[in-house]
């Protein structure tokens, strides 16, 4: 599922700044504390503490990961955003609108599964009736009356079906394309991927498989409603952030 936990790295906007007295290396942050300068005006102890905490997210393989999001960042800036800025160029909004919703809809599948299987029972009548009145009233998920009839839309994934149930998160992982995820969030992914299949909601998984346009779609709509861009922060230290707040994001989901 591409859009694993693709609107929580949009938290880091949110996030300050951090000082830098060098140029950050070319091949993605490898030495950040190196170019930390401490502000005498600030408590240092307290500002160590925090930085310490933000550093303190399982990662044996960060020099692998570092490597892939550097990756990440470089076919963001030369491929995903032209494709998504020339994909906004050519279709007029209300088609835009139309293909996130549709595939909106069909992510609301493994919510409702792993609403019911975390007990969650009002999320899943809310999913379900979403369901029915998008893809009956809405012609397929197209439109999407369940939000303004006062059903907000919920997203459930597997891996915070396995957190539910106490499954450590395991190490870190940058996942190629897909973003910051762990062991128990991949899983997680190809859980849910299988589920879409096996369930092939209005026949889109046999569609896809014919038809690779169909992925390519729901991939450029995803990065096109994500607003998070690399580099953004303009800080060394944007992989511990991208690191931190995803480790902590997903905590925050598994006890919601």
């Amino acid at each position: 599922m591409v859009k694993h936990s693709t609107l929580i790295i949009a938290l880091l906007l949110a996030s300050g700044q951090a000082l830098a007295e060098n140029q950050v290396d070319p091949d993605g942050f490898t030495n950040p504390l190196q170019n930390l300068k401490f502000n005498p005006g600030l408590d240092q102890q307290e500002f160590e503490r925090a930085s310490s905490d933000a550093l303190q997210v399982y990662d044996p393989l960060e020099s692998w990961n570092r490597r892939v999001y550097h990756f990440n960042y470089r076919f963001d800036q030369w491929v995903f955003l032209p494709v998504v800025d020339g994909y906004r160029y050519v279709t007029p909004d209300l088609v835009q609108t139309g293909v996130h919703n549709f595939f909106n809809n069909l992510g609301e599948i493994p919510t409702l599964a792993n609403s019911v299987l975390q007990f969650k029972g009002k999320r899943a009548m809310n999913t379900t009736a979403r369901l029915l009145f998008n893809t009956i009233l809405g012609v397929g998920g197209i439109w999407d009356p369940a939000t303004k009839m006062g059903l907000p839309r919920f997203n459930e994934d597997f891996g915070q079906t396995l957190g539910y149930y106490g499954v450590p998160a395991g190490p870190y992982l940058m996942l190629p394309l897909l973003g910051p995820s762990n062991l128990r969030d991949t899983g997680g992914l190809v859980a849910d991927y299988s589920l879409a299949n096996a369930v092939n909601y209005l026949d889109v998984a046999d569609a896809s498989r014919s038809n690779p346009g169909i992925t390519v779609l729901n991939i450029v709509d995803t990065r096109a409603n994500t607003n998070f861009r690399y580099g953004q922060l303009n800080s060394p230290f944007e992989y511990e952030k991208l690191r931190y707040f995803y480790s902590e994001s997903r905590k925050l989901r598994i006890a919601d």
